[in-house]
Parts: structure tokens; C-alpha cells; sequence
């Protein structure tokens, strides 16, 4: 299983991402062992993730949604979480 995910700060930074491990990964993130954007700007909170099978669709769904301005992005995330809920304990 692969995922592209979002994660998001309390100051409204946006990261995207992709994993073949959501778990680990945002465990990583939320606790400080992802080293850049990340952790630069404390992005912590799991909003936003998709999952498939096919490796190359989700890394070209990853490369599609990075090109993306802020507003559909937001939109995005919003459509599927409107209160911008951490999503990690549902994943866990």
C-alpha cells in the first residue's frame, strides 16, 4: 500500500507527502526525526491521506497535488476533514 498525505501546523503551514508507511512516517514527523520542511515549520497534525496499490499513480497524485496553489489544497482537505481534525489516531 502506498499514500499521499498532508500534514499541517497550528500556523497553517501544508506538506505533502508520500510513504509506504503512513504510520511511521507521520510518527517520524510528529515527533521531530523528518529533518526539513517539517520540522522547520512544525507540521505535525495528519489531515489529509489517500492510499492505493499503484506506486506511480500515487507518486504522480503526490507531484499533481505539490502544483497545486494553497486555496485547492485547503480545499481538498477540507472536503474530506472540514475541522482540519488530526487524522493520526485513526490510522493507528
Amino acid at each position: 500500500m502506498f499514500y499521499v498525505y498532508i500534514m499541517s501546523s497550528e500556523s497553517g503551514a501544508i506538506y505533502i507527502g508520500f510513504t509506504s508507511d503512513l504510520v511511521k512516517r507521520v510518527w517520524e514527523h510528529r515527533n521531530g526525526f523528518a529533518e526539513g520542511f517539517t520540522k522547520k515549520y512544525k507540521c505535525q497534525k495528519l489531515v489529509y491521506y489517500e492510499s492505493g496499490e499503484d506506486y506511480d499513480a500515487l507518486l504522480a497524485r503526490e507531484k499533481q497535488i505539490k502544483k497545486w496553489g494553497r486555496f485547492k489544497k485547503t480545499t481538498l482537505i477540507s472536503s474530506i476533514n472540514p475541522k482540519w481534525q488530526d487524522l493520526y489516531k485513526s490510522i493507528i
